[in-house]
């Protein structure tokens, strides 16, 4: 969710103030990396999860009522999302090592499962999937779409405000969606899976170039949002949905190449200071609210500062793969927040997803002549882009082979790279077996989330189902196959 606000407008003399701060912030941020103790274990790091999610009623429509649902769960890991039918699941940390991931596995399904419970209570159910197959134009008309909540309703006007006009969705893929939005409801219909490692400062630009390099194959791997506004689009089409709906740029800035908000970035980087630095030199504050805390005077009497300011900048730059830095029982710590894949279609291909990120990540990391050497900044872009639209149908480009499909790719190169990463992170064979096993499967039988979803849909359609009830027959489905917890590439399609 992000942290609260109190205020919904800001004073010119707020703005001011905040822009100092936030350059003091950073000021202090370039010292703690040249002189503080960050939290980190290099061979056994902390990783964490949020899974956000969507609230369906019993006809399968949008159930706006999080708030609702969550006073019956009564538990503070899950919390609102910007839309009303949405919620989020944060997973506690904890690290890779052993079997851990099989504890993992088995807690996430629990709180689910209780979730769910609770959920039934008010008339929802819960479902895993990166965009609500029957979410339609007039859900998000209505005047209650949005969560209650002081920093998403202070965003949304902070974002217009800084366009001047309506937002112009155009997304072109299997077929065509474009029309206008006066909101930022659009980017609500966004759920993702949210996957965090804690890493020392001085390897975090080697991660994060890693995971830059590693976006394409990923997204293409976990594709699972085909449909928008009933309408199919790219095979991940969260990914262009999300930067169409919360670009603050009217025409004109873009035609001059101001940067968009929702950004892949535009280089490689030598430390972490680059990305927070870019972030306060190209992004104009859409929540300028200062903190009592003086960052200064905390570092130099030997404690964290929050640095509440750049962190709350950072919360409103959305990079696929964000830098975090926190203080938790007051030791700071970076990490990266990777935001690539999207939410679902189960606990187990969530767990594979992440396997294969984690593993392909150490080895990336560790290698001395690394592929970002070997690899231009755009051409990484490029195949982010390419994986988003095209899914497991995309061509991507890697060092030492060329254009490759991402069969070819995964199965010559990249799996083999993250079953050697996740034995470098202690991970035990049959765990990194059984999850990178799913990956190869997928990625034989070319069936991913939104692959399977597409299939299923047409299959109603040959049948003569209009296309608003196939996708409500198709999520009936998809969810029988998201509660049985089998991977996506074994379900049928109808």
């Amino acid at each position: 969710m992000g942290d609260e606000i109190t205020a919904g407008h800001y004073s010119r003399e707020e703005r001011q103030r905040y822009r100092e701060k936030v350059q003091l912030c950073l000021d202090v941020f370039e010292r703690m990396l040249s002189s503080a103790t960050f939290e980190s274990d290099e061979e056994n790091p902390m990783t964490g999860l949020e899974v956000e999610l969507n609230l369906v009623d019993e006809q399968r429509q949008p159930f706006l009522g999080n708030v609702a649902v969550l006073e019956e769960i009564a538990d503070p890991a899950f919390q609102t999302e910007l839309g009303a039918y949405n919620i989020e699941m944060n997973v506690p940390p904890r690290p890779l090592k052993g079997d851990a991931v099989v504890g993992l596995e088995e807690d996430l399904r629990a709180s689910l499962n209780h979730a769910e419970e609770k959920a039934g209570v008010r008339g929802a159910d819960i479902v895993m999937i990166g965009i609500l197959p029957t979410l339609m134009t007039e859900h998000l008309a209505r005047p209650d779409w949005m969560s209650p909540s002081a920093r998403y309703s202070a965003l949304n006007d902070m974002v217009f405000a800084a366009r001047g006009e309506d937002v112009h969705l155009d997304i072109h893929g299997v077929e065509r969606l474009s029309l206008y939005a006066s909101t930022l409801a659009p980017e609500s219909a966004c759920t993702s899976v949210q996957l965090h490692l804690q890493i020392a400062p001085t390897e975090f630009a080697r991660h994060w170039n890693a995971a830059q390099v590693l976006a394409g194959p990923q997204v293409a791997l976990g594709a699972n949002s085909p449909f928008f506004f009933g309408r199919e689009l790219w095979r991940e089409t969260r990914i262009e949905l999300f930067a169409q709906s919360t670009d603050t740029r009217p025409q004109e800035l873009k035609n001059q190449g101001v940067r968009p908000r929702v950004w892949f970035g535009e280089r490689w980087i030598t430390s972490i200071f680059d990305l927070f630095e870019e972030n306060v030199r190209y992004f104009q504050a859409l929540l300028p609210e200062v903190s009592d805390e003086d960052p200064v005077a905390e570092f130099e009497n030997g404690r964290p500062p929050r640095l509440q300011e750049l962190r709350l900048h950072n919360g409103t730059i959305y990079r696929w793969n964000r830098p975090v830095y926190e203080v938790v029982d007051g030791l700071p710590h970076v990490r990266v927040e990777n935001r690539v894949l999207p939410a679902g279609p189960t606990v187990v291909d969530v767990l594979a997803n992440a396997a294969f990120y984690y593993g392909a990540l150490r080895v990336l990391a560790d290698d001395e002549r690394p592929v970002w050497s070997k690899m231009t900044f755009p051409t990484a872009d490029e195949n982010f882009r390419e994986g988003a639209r095209l899914g497991l149908d995309a061509a991507l480009y890697w060092p030492g082979i060329g254009e490759v499909t991402v069969e070819e790719l995964m199965l010559r190169r990249l799996l083999p790279m993250a079953h050697e990463g996740l034995e470098r992170w202690g991970v035990d064979a049959a765990v990194r077996d059984r999850l990178l096993g799913i990956i190869e499967q997928r990625v034989k039988t070319g069936r991913n989330g939104a692959s399977w979803q597409a299939e299923t849909v047409h299959a109603l359609e040959e049948r003569g189902m209009p296309r608003r009830e196939a996708l409500t027959r198709m999520l009936d489905l998809y969810l029988e196959g998201m509660h049985a917890n089998e991977p996506v590439h074994s379900w049928p399609v109808p």
